[in-house]
């Protein structure tokens, strides 16, 4: 199992409640959840089309990449924990978290998740 990261995925889903989601209908223009793969993990958005439900979190997919598993909430509507999703149609998509992101502030300086850990790792690699 491998944390994978994918552009351009989404689907939509009519699952409810806390569990695990079944991916349903790729969405036009993209691709399906097998792009991440089976078994793997992936950071994920589900938001509730025409709510204020929405979630981000760490999810992990099953066997066949039909069904996601909500493994670690990250932030979400109801106050970062998981989110019991009522009726209508979901859009799950890959995403990355801003709190997982490293990137270079105007001076190269990285700044974000461990931007100091970071820079001592590529110094150290350096």
């Amino acid at each position: 199992m491998a944390l994978v990261i994918n552009d351009r995925v989404k689907v939509t889903s009519t699952t409810t409640g806390t569990g695990a989601f079944a991916l349903g209908t790729v969405a036009v223009g993209f691709e399906d959840f097998t792009a991440i793969g089976n078994n793997n993990t992936t950071y994920y958005t589900i938001f509730n089309q025409g709510t204020t439900e929405w979630e981000v979190g760490l999810g992990t997919l099953d066997g066949t990449s039909a069904n996601l598993t909500r493994t670690t909430i990250i932030s979400s509507s109801n106050s970062d924990a998981a989110v019991t999703f009522t009726g209508g149609t979901k859009d799950v998509f890959c995403t990355l978290p801003a709190s997982k992101a490293i990137y270079l502030d105007a001076d190269g300086v990285p700044v974000g998740a461990a931007g100091a850990g970071f820079a001592v790792a590529m110094a150290i690699a350096l």
